[in-house]
């Protein structure tokens, strides 16, 4: 059975496996008749290829309290967008597949980019941030979840936990994050959170002082968990990172517009597993290697914005600090998982430690060099302000898209 324990920083829910799934989905079905559900779903097109999807669609054409399924496609060409549409023909929810790779769309993104207003990359950011984009223009949702489709272990059950604590509307909460055990096919997993993400915060808090943003942080389970639920009232002036800093993002967002007694995390599954990252060490445009230094120039950057002052001797000791921070750590969790009959390698975990050391200097000499750089996309109130048309110009494009492949249905 799971702790019960809370931080004292954002308030924390359990699975204490003590109420049936039927009784939770049975008050969302209530709520949901005042309090619309939504659900963005951001995929590649490889996924619908890939092991984890089939069984997603499965889990979610059993919930009912659903008002809207909404998924953004990347990364797919016509005829892989038809066969898109077919695949998840079996949604009995009301559903729409946006085609980001559309004529139409990408003619919306050059208007975009045109006003100055354009994501600076494509990826997950950019496809959640157009998803978020077309339900503002549907107008007609209290309360969206986002979570990824590589999901090999999903079971409705995670989504029906992950929407309650904002769903509810007895409950304050804004937005809650989820999280898990990161174990899959007898290893311990979730390296980044791990290795990075947590010594990393210890390593700021021991370098520049005592800090409320870190606290928070710290106060999260899994921060990196794309799985994320919130109240649509937010939406609007929400700042959507473009690169791998987006679940960061999302947190400082959080930190910047709403209050700590307004942010929840939920423990939505007893062990998690997904698609992993290579940790890419040759190559710092790719795997954990670029998503390393996204995640630390977005902590650098939101810190710096909060008034910390960085210069280079304050990264230095922060790589140096952070280095046997994150061996110290190693030590625990290589215990732990021989504890629980799991495998770590110790080595590859260290050579992951001495690449991320490395990137944090390379994340802290960027931002001095260019402490301007913003990677967010402009939020949608901005959007909307430098252009009003912007919404009714992507439900447009997407309904469109959608009647074209009616009029053409897709042949296997």
């Amino acid at each position: 059975m799971t702790d019960f324990h809370q931080n004292g920083n954002i308030a924390q829910f359990h699975n204490l496996r003590c109420r049936p799934l039927e009784e939770l989905e049975y008050e969302l079905e209530s709520y949901a008749q005042t309090r619309k559900i939504s659900l963005l779903l951001p995929a590649l097109y490889s996924e619908l290829e890939g092991p984890a999807l089939r069984n997603i669609l499965k889990e979610l054409s059993k919930v009912r309290y659903l008002h809207r399924i909404i998924i953004g496609l990347d990364r797919a060409s016509e005829d892989q967008f038809r066969m898109a549409q077919d695949f998840f023909s079996v949604l009995p929810q009301d559903h729409v597949v946006i085609w980001n790779d559309s004529p139409r769309m990408q003619a919306l993104d050059a208007k975009l980019e045109a006003l100055g207003l354009g994501p600076h990359e494509l990826g997950k950011g950019k496809n959640v941030w157009t998803a978020i984009g077309y339900l503002i223009a549907c107008a007609d949702t209290s309360v969206m979840a986002l979570h990824d489709c590589d999901i090999l272990t999903y079971d409705r059950e995670m989504l029906a936990r992950l929407l309650y604590p904002v769903a509810n509307p007895s409950f304050s909460y804004q937005l809650s994050k989820g999280f898990y055990a990161r174990i899959g096919e007898g290893k311990l997993n979730g390296r980044v959170s791990r290795l990075l993400v947590s010594p990393l915060l210890i390593a700021l808090k021991k370098v520049v002082g005592d800090h409320d943003y870190l606290d928070y942080l710290r106060s999260f389970r899994y921060p990196l968990s794309g799985e994320v639920a919130l109240r649509t009232t937010m939406l609007p002036d929400l700042r959507m990172p473009s690169d791998w800093g987006l679940e960061i993002g999302v947190l400082s967002e959080a930190w910047r517009n709403l209050g700590r007694h307004q942010v929840c995390q939920v423990e939505v599954a007893d062990v998690y597993d997904h698609k992993h990252q290579q940790v890419s060490q040759e190559d710092a445009r790719t795997g954990l290697n670029r998503m390393s230094t996204d995640i630390c120039k977005a902590l650098f950057r939101k810190m710096a914005a909060e008034g910390t002052v960085f210069t280079p001797n304050t990264f230095r000791t922060l790589k140096a600090t952070y280095y046997r921070r994150a061996l110290d750590l190693l030590e625990v969790y290589a215990n732990d998982a021989t504890m629980n009959g799991l495998i770590l390698d110790r080595h590859a975990e260290e050579r992951t430690i001495e690449m991320f050391a490395e990137n944090i200097m390379n994340a802290g000499q960027t931002f001095l060099e260019n402490p301007h750089e913003s990677p967010f996309i402009p939020n949608w109130n901005r959007v909307h302000a430098a252009d009003p048309t912007v919404f009714s110009d992507l439900r447009s494009a997407v309904s469109q898209d959608a009647a074209e492949f009616a009029a053409k249905p897709f042949v296997s």
